[in-house]
């Protein structure tokens, strides 16, 4: 097992993931009249990303074993843990908290909640940076809102208490 590196293991486990959930497509439920199968876009997805991860694979096993000393600053804490991975935990727990504010305020405010705590978060507090943040959530989130809404009449879920 020297031989192997930490991302053949990663492509392994997509690799067994992509298996899986296109093996779980074949029990999408086919509708009775003429239209495209739902399940063609989930395998057309899983396709492409098995793709991408044999490509990953190929590449990890041609680089080789670990070198002992290839990851030096790795953390040996949890609170090193946590330090080191602080960006991708900030930004799961805010989509969490997205996720969980969505019922109650709607696609629109949540959205634009979601990206400017997300970009405050990562970018900086300052007060001409929250200006910026603001006005980037309100023109992307409320942009995308728009295009879906007006342009292309699709339902976004609404919030129990805004009801926008």
């Amino acid at each position: 097992m020297d031989r192997l590196n930490r991302d053949v293991y990663v492509a392994v486990v997509l690799l067994l993931f992509c298996g899986v959930m296109l093996w779980a497509s074949f029990d999408i439920r086919e509708p009775d009249y003429g239209v495209l199968p739902p399940s063609i876009w989930p395998r057309v997805i899983l396709t492409v990303f098995g793709l991408l991860s044999v490509i990953y694979l190929v590449q990890s096993l041609k680089r080789g074993p670990d070198d002992p000393q290839a990851f030096p600053g790795e953390p040996t804490t949890v609170m090193g843990w946590v330090r080191y991975w602080w960006n991708p935990v900030i930004c799961f727990v805010s989509f969490c908290g997205y996720l969980l504010l969505l019922p109650w305020l709607g696609m629109l405010i949540s959205g634009m909640l979601f990206v400017f705590v997300l970009l405050s978060a990562l970018g900086g507090w300052s007060p001409r940076r929250l200006g910026i943040h603001a006005v980037v959530a309100a023109a992307s989130v409320g942009g995308m809102w728009l295009l879906f809404t007006q342009g292309l009449n699709v339902l976004l879920p609404t919030g129990e208490l805004t009801g926008i």
